[in-house]
């Protein structure tokens, strides 16, 4: 950090996308302007650190014996928005209205391990779980479990605890925020005032970066870098991350859910090429499962796959697929998916498969293409734990089990893993899984893309968190304007 951090300026940040969809309630963020502009005004029991672990927030103190029943000693002197001071009424209501329905909350299947939680002081809260699970104090600085007020259901205004006071709200437009002088975090944050607003063409992004209509924002482009760094008044940030775009095979297909196919398939990554080609070296080596090697749980002993043609070629004749002709859907959505899908069917023509690339615009791409053809693409954002990202995405009866894959063992390692309390033992649990996954899952997982933030070089205190740019949406308590 350069400098000692002072007090005021104003910053506009640009993000990718705006809906009119974009919500003031946590438990229905589901962009990251959401998670920006939620950061903003909410404060949750923990947050994260650099490496994803948690610290604390709301909750001064957490204390367990059993990674069961949790105990949450709550900061004195905290107030909301409109001055009333945080108990631990407000704490009960905002982790239990998760299991309600209808709130519609985006957290609802991760909080159906909340059994109970109870009031045992004003200013202290007992939450007991379904079964044991050591990671809740990192699940709970996810921006939907941010803490509000007892029995708020009405979110067309925000009242937080949050570093900054909602000045305006145009859902789909922008967001401003101004400093809260009552933040109980003394002396933060540093900016008088925050505008979010979303440009969605990436090229425009950086335009008005470079401009200075802008003065942070996310998802530049690897081919824009260069372009960022020969402004001398501009800098990126690059946050190593575990965000994959996926090649998925679905189960339910006599072709995509052939085992030989599948790892045919994944035979034909070029990850070497994908890496420096598709994401100029902004990008890390995958191995077909989802966790990235910078994880304390990543598996070292899995041998990497490498590109081999003639082994894939091999594949598809045993199963008797060479010179088939698939479908494969690929959209803008899904990050860098239509020029990974010229790769794979270019590579894939030599050995005798016909893959024809179906491009398919963005919207609607996730409603009606992603996963309701044999072969699709995802696009999958980091979690900050590798129970969430298992059990949101491999776990068998998960909504989002992209491939429709069913493995009795994974569930039973993951049931596992959650209540294991020994870290040498849960290691082990995720090694085992991911090397389920990388021999038998029905994705292809090449490469973990980096995130790239640009900014103005006056704005200091930024520094990576891998869950997501903008520090995971956090920057705004953070940084300062030195101008």
């Amino acid at each position: 950090m350069i400098g000692q951090p002072r007090i005021g300026g104003r910053i506009r940040v640009a993000s990718v996308a705006a809906s009119t969809a974009d919500t003031l309630d946590p438990a229905k963020g589901n962009l990251s302007t959401d998670y920006m502009r939620l950061y903003l005004l909410y404060s949750g029991l923990t947050q994260y650190d650099g490496q994803l672990r948690a610290l604390p927030g709301l909750a001064e103190r957490i204390e367990t014996r059993d990674n069961i029943v949790w105990h949450f000693r709550l900061r004195k002197g905290v107030h909301f928005h409109n001055g009333k001071p945080l108990t631990a009424d407000d704490v009960v209501y905002s982790l239990m209205r998760h299991r309600d329905p209808a709130t519609g909350s985006k957290m609802q299947a991760v909080a159906e391990q909340f059994s109970s939680a109870r009031k045992t002081g004003p200013l202290d809260v007992e939450l007991r779980l379904t079964g044991p699970n050591s990671d809740l104090p990192v699940i709970l600085a996810q921006p939907h479990f941010l803490i509000v007020e007892n029995g708020r259901r009405d979110f067309s205004v925000a009242n937080g605890t949050g570093p900054f006071i909602c000045h305006a709200f145009a859902p789909g437009i922008r967001t401003i925020v101004r400093r809260n002088p009552n933040y109980w975090k003394p002396g933060r944050p540093y900016l008088d005032e925050i505008e979010v607003i979303a440009i969605s063409d990436e090229l425009s992004r950086v335009n008005a970066l470079l401009s200075g209509d802008v003065q942070m924002i996310n998802a530049v482009s690897p081919g824009s870098v260069k372009r960022v760094r020969a402004s001398p008044n501009h800098a990126v940030m690059e946050t190593k991350s575990g965000l994959f775009t996926d090649l998925i095979m679905r189960h339910n297909h006599p072709a995509t859910g052939n085992p030989d196919f599948v790892m045919a398939m994944k035979y034909l990554l070029d990850r070497e090429l994908i890496k420096r080609a598709l994401f100029r070296g902004y990008a890390t080596i995958a191995n077909d499962h989802p966790v990235p090697p910078f994880s304390p749980y990543y598996n070292p002993d899995i041998p990497q796959r490498s590109f081999d043609p003639d082994r894939a070629r091999f594949l598809l004749k045993r199963a008797g697929l060479l010179n088939t002709r698939l479908p494969v859907y690929v959209s803008p959505a899904a990050n860098m998916s239509v020029d990974m899908g010229s790769i794979l069917q270019e590579h894939a023509a030599q050995i005798g498969l016909d893959l024809a690339i179906n491009r398919v615009p963005s919207d609607g791409y996730w409603a009606s293409h992603w996963m309701k053809h044999p072969l699709t693409f995802g696009n999958v954002n980091p979690r900050p734990t590798v129970d969430m990202m298992f059990s949101l995405f491999f776990q068998s009866k998960a909504l989002s089990n992209e491939s429709g894959w069913n493995n009795g063992r994974f569930d039973r390692l993951l049931l596992e893993a959650r209540r294991s309390t020994d870290e040498a033992q849960r290691k082990a649990i995720y090694g085992e899984m991911q090397w389920i996954v990388h021999q038998h899952g029905g994705v292809g997982i090449p490469v973990f893309i980096s995130l790239i933030d640009g900014f103005d070089r006056r704005l200091k205190g930024i520094f990576p968190i891998p869950l997501g740019g903008f520090m995971a949406y956090t920057f705004g308590e953070h940084v300062w304007w030195d101008a």
